[in-house]
């Protein structure tokens, strides 16, 4: 009877060491193949931006036409609270609306608000580039939650932009040089954040009221 119960107590520890080799043989096996799944996703072929032109990094999103008496340009922030508020209040429409082409609107880019600012602004100028700059602007500050890349993919696609050229376009940091010379423009500016207007060569303290602005445009419509 002992010899039978030695037996047995045996058998289930050499059953057990079984098990743990085959459980230790299954572990490799998942860590290897993440390892090399891993090294496939780090290798994998990026798109690559093609350098842009001069007039490319000179070219900003704009309303109304190149020979306006005043010209109006925010400098922006997808990322910004204020610019959000901003924008719904619905100064920039009521502007263009009461002025039409004696105003141009120019939206330059200063993302740095937030760490997901630039790569947001980016996504600005890949819809730039296929001419719906404002649609997408005005569904981040409208419905646009979260400045995530796959939030911005996503964006694009409900305003329906071409997904794969915009895509392709986010990722690859096609249009990062235009976004840090914007940048660079605002810091030369020395601006203390966004949004933050420029009316004809004036910086304006805060984002003015439509009212405020209306004034100011009066003012240099009339000295014209």
């Amino acid at each position: 009877m002992a010899n039978s119960k030695a037996s047995n107590y045996k058998g289930k520890v050499r059953q057990q060491k079984q098990k743990q080799k085959q459980l230790n043989r299954n572990l490799s096996i998942g860590i290897a193949a993440i390892v090399v799944l891993a090294l496939i996703f780090v290798s994998w072929p990026k798109p690559e931006a093609e350098p842009l032109s001069a007039e490319r990094l000179e070219a900003d999103p704009a309303l109304g036409t190149t020979d306006a008496l005043v010209t109006i340009i925010e400098y922006g922030d997808f990322g910004c609270s204020a610019c959000r508020v901003w924008h719904q209040a619905g100064v920039r429409d009521q502007v263009m609306a009461e002025y039409g082409d004696q105003v141009q609107f120019i939206w330059i880019d200063f993302p740095v608000i937030t760490a997901q600012s630039p790569k947001a602004a980016e996504a600005g100028q890949c819809a730039f580039d296929q001419d719906m700059f404002w649609e997408y602007h005005d569904y981040i500050y409208e419905q646009g939650r979260s400045l995530g890349i796959s939030d911005l993919k996503d964006y694009a696609k409900q305003i329906g932009l071409d997904s794969m050229k915009f895509n392709n376009c986010l990722d690859s940091g096609r249009n990062k040089a235009k976004v840090d010379e914007s940048t660079n423009q605002g810091y030369r500016l020395g601006l203390p954040g966004t949004p933050a207007f420029v009316v004809n060569g004036q910086t304006l303290a805060g984002p003015p009221m439509y009212a405020t602005l209306k004034g100011i445009i009066d003012e240099m419509l009339a000295a014209q």
